[in-house]
């Protein structure tokens, strides 16, 4: 990955929806040179996709960052356990405060609390601490 491809990262990271044409006019390359670059970013599993980016709070939902720390045996288990999850849009390994943050999406409060009990009763888990998010900044 070079310089380029960087380029094109952050600028799909700030708009997904850009354009080639926009995308190589602001790089100062060909559009089939993006073209080119995104699908080998693509097929290489860089970018894994493309999605909205929702202000769940203005939308109603419930969401929460909840840190997880596991027993080393069960971490795998359970990252796939979670990756199941369809309320689970964010699953990170981290060497912070948890082993585990995951960004849970929730339709309400009361499913949020039972996604948490149900991560609190897989093999491993010795403890769930949830971060209810009560606005989006950026």
């Amino acid at each position: 990955m070079d310089e380029i491809d960087k380029k094109i990262l952050n600028k799909l990271i700030v708009d997904a929806r850009a354009s080639w044409t926009t995308l190589a006019k602001e790089l100062g390359v060909n559009e089939s040179t993006i073209r080119y670059r995104v699908r080998k970013l693509e097929d290489s599993g860089v970018i894994v996709g493309y999605k909205a980016k929702i202000n769940y709070v203005k939308a109603g939902l419930t969401s929460s960052l909840t840190g997880i720390d596991v027993e080393p045996e069960h971490l795998w288990s359970v990252l796939n356990e979670l990756k199941q999850k369809d309320e689970v849009v964010q699953l990170y390994l981290t060497t912070g405060d948890h082993v585990i943050i995951a960004e849970i999406i929730a339709e309400n409060k009361e499913l949020l609390e039972r996604i948490h009990k149900y991560i609190s009763s897989l093999p491993g888990v010795k403890r769930v601490c949830p971060s209810i998010v009560t606005d989006i900044y950026k």
